[in-house]
């Protein structure tokens, strides 16, 4: 029988964003599951037709929630932009308020001012990072400067914002939220970017650890 909701997903920073949330929307209220479809990303599967329909931008990750459907969409209703579908999971699903805040909170606006930081500033720039160190057809050397300086700098952003927290957002020592879903996966992979150890942002590199060690993070990493 088939879960409501359905991934459409692959191995990268922004598929594992949205399965780590629904693992940890699965593992908070018990009645939360979902079904996942794996891209081929080398095939270009995600710019077929059928695929288009869901996602006219053509990327990875998608969600349908088959519990929603719709006029243009009876199948379900499709979600695109990995942050666009986190948001989406906690303001239907987290019905408790375990991974977001109180609407129109301060702790909301900052939830947000994170996520836009990483949608807009770490993702695209550590993604420029990993293609001009790996996937360029040419060696391009002001491009790796470009975008692994770039990252250095955003990763002091986020370690300036994780001074005295364990987590981005919430009072105190935070709360872990959708916020840290959001960049946790792009971190992660800072090697990758040319950044070989968070020696220099201890903030960061405690924070990164903190979430890594969450069974919850495991699992959505393992996926697909």
């Amino acid at each position: 029988m088939s879960n409501p909701l359905v991934l459409y997903t692959a191995a990268t920073p922004n598929g594992h964003k949205v399965s780590i949330m629904l693992e940890e929307l699965k593992a908070a209220y018990g009645n939360i599951d979902y079904d996942v479809e794996k891209v081929n990303l080398t095939t270009n599967v995600q710019k077929e037709p059928w695929f288009i329909a869901m996602n006219p931008n053509g990327r990875i990750p998608v969600l349908v929630d088959r519990s929603h459907p719709t006029a243009a969409q009876p199948s379900g209703f499709p979600v695109f932009e990995s942050a666009a579908i986190l948001l989406y999971l906690v303001q239907k699903y987290d019905t408790e308020g375990k991974f977001k805040f109180e609407s129109g909170s301060d702790e909301e606006s900052q939830m947000l001012q994170w996520i836009f930081f990483a949608h807009g500033g770490v993702g695209p720039m550590q993604g420029q990072a990993h293609h001009f160190r790996h996937y360029a057809p040419e060696d391009v050397p002001y491009g790796k400067k470009r975008y692994g300086d770039e990252v250095v700098r955003l990763y002091g952003v986020l370690d300036i914002g994780l001074q005295g927290r364990d987590y981005l957002v919430g009072p105190g020592a935070g709360k872990f939220s959708v916020a840290d879903v959001n960049v946790m996966p792009w971190v992660r992979f800072h090697k990758h970017a040319g950044v070989e150890t968070l020696d220099a942002f201890p903030n960061l590199k405690a924070w990164l650890d903190r979430l890594q060690e969450r069974e919850t993070v495991k699992a959505g990493i393992a996926v697909p």
